[in-house]
């Protein structure tokens, strides 16, 4: 165990004791580009709109937010360092990949070898961030470095194309001691996610899943993916075209009835329609200003939600080697 565990924000390494409140997976900007013609909802492009839903976010008390935009695929390096330096909020960046419709047709993500993938990575944990790479290879690299490997898959899983990607972050995440944060969709796949990456050398506690309260009808699932030990985060919150707020604190309750507390993370997995600097409805603020307080009345202690928002976090992102 790292006797004073350290965090790797845009600003450089933070202890991870002092990273506070934090919201584990959002996207604070999206350039033009893919994402955009996939989903118009995914454009976040206007710095002041989104500095000033990072400063609401600070006036309720949050001190860390993760951003799971990873190189190649709309990730703003240089508007994620400017807004961190502005707002003095801590900003966790992702090297790794997405969901690959999120990249056009011809980019680099398709081809590029394992051992290249692997490469970038890693030189984005131990670099520095590139500015570019939506268009061609990433050529515009900035001082500030990753502190994550966010990975994805669609309802295909990890085979196909995604094995190579899957194993060229397991290796980056081997050699740097960061933290892998997986993008399940809708929870499917999940362990086999797991297994893969266990597989491949990862520890169950340097591994993130994200998505699974997604669906109602993931309860018992989620318990045999928190029972491998890894973190479960949870971002579903607020969002009621699938499900309403006191259905996730049923959620949470069951994973901590069940003993996993030490596990979960969360997060609001912020779009367009969700920040309310865009128009949208909820705003970065929503978890300290609404659903934790439905935590509480529902019986969730202060310690317990401490752990989800401060302590969790700071073991589930902190660099290990």
């Amino acid at each position: 165990m790292v006797a004073n565990p350290m965090i790797t924000t845009v600003r450089g390494d933070t202890p991870a004791a002092e990273i506070g409140f934090c919201h584990s997976h959002e996207h604070l900007f999206i350039k033009k580009g893919q994402p955009e013609r996939m989903d118009p909802s995914l454009l976040l492009a206007d710095y002041e709109l989104t500095k000033a839903e990072v400063e609401r976010f600070k006036e309720f008390g949050g001190e860390t937010i993760v951003d799971a935009q990873p190189v190649g695929s709309g990730r703003d390096a240089a508007g994620l360092l400017r807004l961190s330096q502005e707002t003095d909020v801590h900003i966790l960046s992702s090297t790794g990949f997405h969901k690959l419709g999120f990249y056009p047709e011809g980019h680099w993500i398709y081809d590029t070898s394992e051992a290249k993938l692997q490469e970038l990575f890693i030189d984005e944990i131990e670099k520095g961030l590139f500015a570019d790479g939506e268009e061609d290879w990433p050529q515009a690299q900035i001082g500030a470095r990753a502190g994550l490997i966010k990975t994805a898959a669609d309802f295909e899983g990890t085979a196909g194309p995604y094995f190579r990607l899957f194993r060229a972050a397991a290796a980056a995440s081997r050699e740097t001691g960061v933290s892998i944060m997986s993008h399940t969709e809708l929870g499917h796949n999940a362990l086999e996610q797991i297994r893969l990456y266990t597989d491949l050398g990862v520890p169950e506690d340097r591994l993130i899943i994200c998505h699974l309260d997604r669906k109602m009808g993931n309860r018992d699932y989620m318990l045999h993916v928190a029972g491998t030990g890894v973190y479960v985060e949870l971002d579903t919150i607020g969002r009621f075209k699938y499900h309403s707020d006191e259905e996730e604190v049923q959620l949470i309750q069951m994973l901590i009835d069940q003993g996993y507390e030490d596990q979960i993370l969360l997060g609001l997995d912020t779009t367009r329609k969700r920040m309310k600097s865009y128009g949208g409805d909820i705003g970065l603020d929503y978890l300290q200003r609404s659903f934790l307080q439905l935590l509480r009345q529902s019986g969730v202690t202060e310690e317990q939600i401490h752990k989800m928002m401060h302590d969790n976090p700071a073991k589930a992102f902190s660099k290990r080697l």
